[in-house]
């Protein structure tokens, strides 16, 4: 039993040990590719004008410059409605979403997963077939039922689109399989409802798969202009992102080239911080891990 602990230690130890060398020594030159292209990003940011049209092109900056940000915020000053609007408007929809979004998949996931009621099998293949639809394949028929419901030129219309996440229900179900009947079968016993149940029980234990759900959430809402493009007419209920568009792809030349550099990174940021603050959660729900 020694023996037996003493190899797992070894093969996986809690902290640095020389058996790790060897893993490191593959590992480290992956890490360092999938790297670089964040790396490009930063450094296409602040690479000045002339250096954006280096050829051949050249993959780190030689001298660092703010001009582009400086461009882009004097773009966005000139115009009618203030960049703030636009950032506001992200912000709100994006939260409104991110609760939505984790509330609908996790009480759906907990009544697929420990609830018996009648079509619940077909449910559960409604939404394994929706994973199949990419968001291109329904623009039509969205905006038919969004026009419908006289949502156009609507501020809510920004949040309806995003409420069902058919892979965030997906993951959450079969996170919540993994808990034991017996544990819900337990808790009945003590007298606890379904909504006790729910938020002491289910809620702290599959907290990983929470985490995947406003991870893909958040690109999904934080990186599409498709909605204010669509739906939206008025300027002021636009959002942060169909502003980045609007800048990047009606500039020409080599200050439109910066410009949009400079917008990349202020897109991509917010994802890159929101994905390493929850990153150890995400990689616990692709495993699966459950209870343990």
């Amino acid at each position: 039993m020694k023996k037996q602990k003493f190899q797992a230690t070894k093969i996986n130890p809690k902290r640095f040990h020389p058996s790790q060398i060897r893993y490191l020594i593959l590992i480290f030159p992956v890490a360092l590719f999938m790297l670089l292209p964040l790396l490009y990003i930063f450094n296409h940011a602040f690479k000045p004008l002339e250096e954006l049209f280096y050829y051949p092109p050249r993959f780190l900056v030689e001298q660092p410059t703010f001009a582009n940000f400086t461009r882009l915020f004097k773009v966005t000053g000139t115009s009618g409605i203030p960049m703030s609007r636009y950032l506001f408007n992200s912000i709100i929809v994006t939260v409104l979403i991110l609760i939505a979004s984790v509330i609908i998949s996790t009480m759906a996931g907990y009544a697929l997963s420990k609830l018996n009621f009648k079509f619940k099998k077909v449910i559960n293949e409604i939404n394994t077939i929706a994973l199949m639809f990419v968001g291109i394949a329904v623009v039509i028929p969205r905006y038919l039922i969004v026009e419908k419901l006289g949502l156009i030129d609507n501020f809510f219309v920004h949040v309806l689109p995003y409420l069902a996440v058919p892979v965030g229900l997906f993951l959450v179900k079969q996170f919540i399989d993994q808990i034991p009947n017996e544990l819900i079968d337990a808790c009945r016993v003590d007298g606890a409802n379904d909504w006790q149940i729910y938020t002491k029980i289910i809620l702290p234990l599959i907290k990983p798969a929470i985490a995947t759900i406003v991870i893909l959430s958040f690109q999904s809402v934080w990186n599409s202009a498709d909605t204010s493009t669509t739906y939206i007419n008025d300027d002021s209920l636009k959002t942060f992102a169909f502003y980045m568009n609007t800048l990047t792809t009606g500039a020409t030349g080599v200050a439109g080239q910066g410009m949009a550099a400079a917008a990349s990174l202020i897109m991509f940021l917010p994802n890159l911080i929101i994905f390493i603050v929850m990153q150890s959660k995400v990689m616990d729900t692709m495993a699966h891990s459950g209870i343990k």
